[in-house]
């Protein structure tokens, strides 16, 4: 509870006072659960849904409407965001950090928009790394297992100065490729490599400069379902994607006086992605200003303005088309939020308000109202309502795409032509909306024993369907058009605990469940197939035990029940049944520089689906594995 987060004001504050339902994973848990990537991280968080749909592929998000292309949660690493403005969501291949150099991930779940804006709908997630003065010295790990086939890093960090700390870092691996529904490979092994630096520097004692970038290069095999105009009609395709990019960011601190003090931030990012059903560039310049200061005794006032320009460019290929194929928008924004002391140390109010203006759906505005209410240490409420907005993307607005194709002189079609069933754009598509209502109660019993507890009712409209629309005839064939509108209203509602327990110095034991219910105002399969399902019900359990002799030993139980994903080949939604995964990590820390581990994941089975991506992928299984690995700090 006395963690400090900074997600939910942009500013320091403690967990326990946080009037939102926020989640911390530290540095200790990614070394504890002995994960290998953030979405594997992010299970541990009650009300995320994350899916894995293959060796390099990923489902995330929160509360409800998951997919590899989930458009409702907003990612970024050290503030800045990571998302594809194509489709409004995350390529999580590319999302790829030094777990090592995590500080801790702050995980936000329902609207942040009125600090953070477009896209922090249903969630933010916040990953924050280490400054470079806590990463100095080297340091080494390798492994390799039965499907983390080899991974290793290696990082540095020295002084320069009096003040003024610099790391860089290399990691790289290969990961084996996932079976398919009936045993044989899925052919989606995935290979990565990244390197990248950052740099701090105290220049006096009211200015701090922080320079970071990265770059890196990865390449995805994967088998691609392809809709054909001729016999089969369905075509498999092995098709070998190439991803790469870089980006490059600097932040200026400057202290103005002690209740004083604003930040600007500059980043640019370059990604390029080339796959058999398209080729994708964008590159992505950011500033953002932001200044926080005590207005009076009773006031913390902090406001700020930022421009986004996003350029891309996009060729599809084989089934999907876009556009036009280049394009450039600009994003405009600022926000003004004002934190109340009503009653010292027991009471406070935070109004605010994002104003944004984009290219796409003109003029937004996303307010908020968050009350936090601290009866003594051990008791904290807090409730809010907020108002987000999901702006249309490149997706509703330019590209087409054939999901599937009907043969002619079939049961379905009895015409003599096939017809194509295809995705069509609408240059009118607007906003996706939510009004969002949450309550929240953070209990601390004893020193050894935190709950944290929230209640949520969020109310969609504008969210997306499909129009059918007539016919149109093609040479040799039909194309039966559906059309993205703003026609679909729905509400989800739910409840997110967890429990924390200290029960020994040497034990500690971690309980997260989360329910969720989601009810949309659908009238047909088309508009139902719009919208991925979450787990109606979710458990984790994680225990941490250390031993003498410098052993440790962490079981993590998690339980997923049932879901729905999109399956738009057969225009429809697929239910994967419900799984079991226990996974274990043994560790033995040899000295105080070298540490061995072993890690079991998904033991309690041979292998099981978890989610399918929306289009031209099979469904994968996740196979059990397991991977040893050594860390040397020098």
């Amino acid at each position: 509870m006395n963690l400090e987060v900074l997600s939910v004001s942009k500013k320091p504050e403690s967990l326990a006072n946080a009037a939102a339902a926020i989640y911390v994973i530290t540095n200790k848990d990614l070394s504890s659960y002995g994960v290998t990537s953030v979405p594997q991280a992010l299970r541990m968080v009650p009300g995320l849904n994350i899916g894995s749909i293959g060796s390099s592929k990923w489902a995330v998000t929160a509360r409800g409407f998951n997919g590899r292309f989930a458009n409702k949660l907003l990612v970024m690493i050290d503030g800045r965001t990571v998302y594809n403005p194509v489709f409004s969501g995350v390529f999580w291949e590319a999302v790829d950090v030094m777990i090592e150099d995590v500080e801790r991930i702050e995980v936000i779940r329902g609207p942040g928009a009125t600090l953070w804006g477009a896209n922090a709908v249903n969630g933010v997630i916040n990953i924050i790394t280490k400054k470079a003065s806590e990463t100095q010295g080297g340091l080494l790990t390798l492994g390799a297992g039965n499907e983390e086939k080899g991974f290793g890093a290696i990082r540095y960090g020295k002084a320069f100065g009096e003040n003024s700390h610099i790391r860089g870092y290399c990691k790289g691996f290969k990961r084996d490729e996932g079976v398919n529904i009936y045993g044989d490979d899925a052919g989606d092994n995935w290979n990565m490599l990244r390197s990248g630096f950052r740099m701090d520097s105290k220049i006096d004692l009211k200015n701090k400069v922080t320079l970071q970038g990265d770059l890196y290069q990865g390449d995805i095999d994967q088998t691609i379902l392809l809709a054909t105009l001729s016999d089969p009609y369905l075509q498999t395709v092995r098709d070998e994607a190439d991803y790469s990019g870089y980006s490059l960011a600097s932040r200026l601190q400057h202290k103005l006086s002690d209740t004083s003090d604003y930040t600007l931030q500059i980043y640019y990012d370059h990604s390029k992605r080339n796959e058999v059903y398209g080729n994708e560039k964008q590159g992505i310049f950011d500033v953002d200003f932001q200044h926080a200061f005590e207005f009076t005794l009773r006031h913390e006032i902090i406001w700020g303005i930022a421009y986004r320009h996003i350029n891309d460019k996009y060729i599809g290929k084989a089934t999907m088309s876009i556009d036009p194929n280049r394009r450039e928008d600009d994003l405009f924004s600022g926000f003004f939020q004002d934190r109340i002391r009503l009653i010292e140390e027991r009471l406070w109010l935070t109004l605010g308000s994002k104003f944004e203006y984009n290219d796409y759906s003109g003029f937004e505005i996303q307010p908020s109202l968050r009350v936090s209410f601290s009866l003594n240490q051990e008791h904290n409420f807090w409730t809010a309502i907020s108002r987000a907005v999901r702006t249309p993307s490149r997706a509703e607005h330019d590209i087409t795409i054939i999901t599937s194709v009907i043969p002619p002189l079939s049961l379905l079609n009895p015409q003599p032509f096939p017809i194509a069933l295809t995705v069509t754009p609408d240059k009118d598509y607007e906003s996706e909306e939510l009004i969002a209502y949450e309550l929240g109660y953070r209990l601390m019993p004893d020193p050894s024993l935190s709950i944290d507890m929230s209640i949520f009712y969020n109310d969609y409209k504008n969210l997306r369907a499909n129009h059918i629309d007539a016919y149109e005839f093609q040479t040799g064939y039909l194309v039966q058009p559906f059309r993205y509108e703003n026609t679909l209203k729905g509400n989800s509602y739910g409840i997110e605990m967890t429990a924390i327990w200290q029960a020994a110095t040497w034990w500690q034991w971690k309980l997260s469940y989360s329910l969720l219910e989601v009810d949309l105002n659908t009238h047909n399969q088309f508009e139902e197939m719009q919208n991925g399902d979450g787990p109606k019900h979710q458990v984790s359990l994680g225990s941490n035990i250390s031993f003498k002799n410098n052993l440790s030993m962490n079981l993590w139980f998690r339980f997923v029940d049932d879901v729905l994903a999109i399956d738009a080949i057969n225009m429809d939604r697929l239910e994967i049944d419900s799984y079991l995964t226990l996974d274990i990590r043994l560790a033995w820390q040899a000295s105080d520089n070298i540490e061995f581990c072993i890690v079991g994941q998904n033991l309690l089975d041979e292998a099981h689906p978890e989610y399918l991506q929306e289009t031209f992928i099979e469904l994968t299984e996740i196979e059990r594995s397991v991977y040893g690995k050594v860390t040397w700090r020098f």
